[in-house]
């Protein structure tokens, strides 16, 4: 593997799909949208029960999976990415559910149902086709963001042209590592600023 192979590997590590729920609210949390005023505590609570749900209980699922001689643990094919987003997508509704039970502002309910829907779509397009997971991730944050700035009238510019530039950055990277073709890159993109801009602004 050469420089731009390990930084493109590096690169998709960062950005994983599974992390980007968490990045997501972690921006939320701290941004100038009214809803992050909520308590230290009630941070720390939200983010840990959204980091378990949407990260480390999938990851862990994942590493169950490993030790299936079947299951390919690089999912080249489409298809070996369908049990794992099954999986993960029930992670996520528990998360949806144990974030009912707090107090907090709905709008992190909505933007957890909105990823979850994105990982159906994912799962329902993986049996046929392979798409880009990593580009529906940070798409679909993009998507958030900026249903969230015209809903509350914010500029959010900043902030959007960072995450554009990482958007660029993560597609990048999965066309250096071939795990992808341009087609597949903009599909995921597309699908999940699609789903998420459009779930925030009308809901």
């Amino acid at each position: 593997m050469n420089i731009k192979q390990s930084i493109a590997q590096t690169c998709s590590i960062i950005f994983h799909p599974l992390l980007i729920p968490t990045y997501g609210f972690l921006l939320l949390m701290n941004s100038g949208f009214y809803f992050s005023m909520i308590t230290f505590d009630a941070k720390k609570l939200l983010l840990l029960i959204v980091f378990m749900s949407t990260f480390l209980m999938p990851l862990l699922s994942l590493g169950l999976l490993s030790f299936n001689k079947h299951f390919n643990m690089k999912m080249d094919k489409s298809t070996d990415r369908v049990i794992p987003l099954l999986f993960t997508a029930i992670y996520f509704y528990l998360g949806y559910f144990y974030l009912g039970r707090l107090q907090v502002y709905p709008i992190y309910r909505i933007f957890l149902l909105s990823t979850i829907l994105i990982i159906i779509l994912l799962l329902l397009i993986s049996m046929k086709w392979k798409i880009s997971n990593h580009m529906a991730g940070i798409g679909g944050l993009i998507g958030a963001i900026l249903a969230l700035s015209f809903r509350l009238g914010l500029n959010s510019s900043l902030l959007l042209t960072g995450l554009i530039a990482v958007a660029g950055a993560v597609g990048t990277s999965r066309l250096i590592l071939e795990k992808h073709t341009p087609v597949q890159i903009y599909a995921g993109f597309f699908l999940g600023f699609a789903v998420n801009y459009l779930v925030i602004i009308y809901l």
